[in-house]
């Protein structure tokens, strides 16, 4: 394993992944290692770019912008607590998994949480973190919350709109 290879960080905003964000970015700094942090996005979890208009559909490059800056708007604050970690990040349009899954190619480690945004209440680890563990070609960390429920009640439109009254 190459030293200097990253440390590949899956990050969707969610709680898990802050924790997974901290664990990891603290790895990268005892290993001296970069860390790479990865948001895998569709249009439909996306933010709306900035040349979104009614009636007209941006390119998926203005979508990529868009998610980069969320990512690193989100990430600030936990980045500014390891000053010393040499960080780039990666917004590949694609599955969560199967992007981490390449992602992981010539990595030291993949850090992700045990759950991310999507899914159904109950779940102790989620689909992505099961790909990544089975698929990943290198050792992979799933981080748990420090503390509460390891697996709250999902807060996305879609599961509320699937749940029964």
């Amino acid at each position: 394993m190459d030293e200097m290879a990253p440390i590949v960080i899956g990050y969707d905003g969610s709680d898990f992944a802050d924790e997974a964000l901290r664990k990891g970015l603290w790895l990268a700094s005892k290993v001296g290692a970069p860390a790479r942090i990865v948001r895998a996005w569709s249009i439909s979890n996306a933010p709306r770019p900035r040349t979104w208009t009614p009636g007209y559909v941006p390119p998926v490059e203005d979508f990529a912008e868009a998610v980069l800056e969320q990512l690193t708007a989100q990430t600030r604050a936990r980045l500014a607590e390891y000053p010393d970690v040499e960080v780039t990040f990666q917004v590949p349009h694609g599955a969560a998994g199967r992007e981490l899954i390449k992602a992981s190619e010539g990595a030291q480690v993949v850090v992700v949480g045990t759950r991310g945004l999507g899914g159904f209440s109950g779940l102790l680890l989620g689909s992505v973190s099961d790909q990544v563990v089975e698929h990943a070609h290198c050792d992979v960390l799933v981080i748990r919350r420090a503390s509460g429920d390891q697996a709250p009640p999902r807060t996305l439109k879609l599961d509320q709109a699937i749940q029964p009254d």
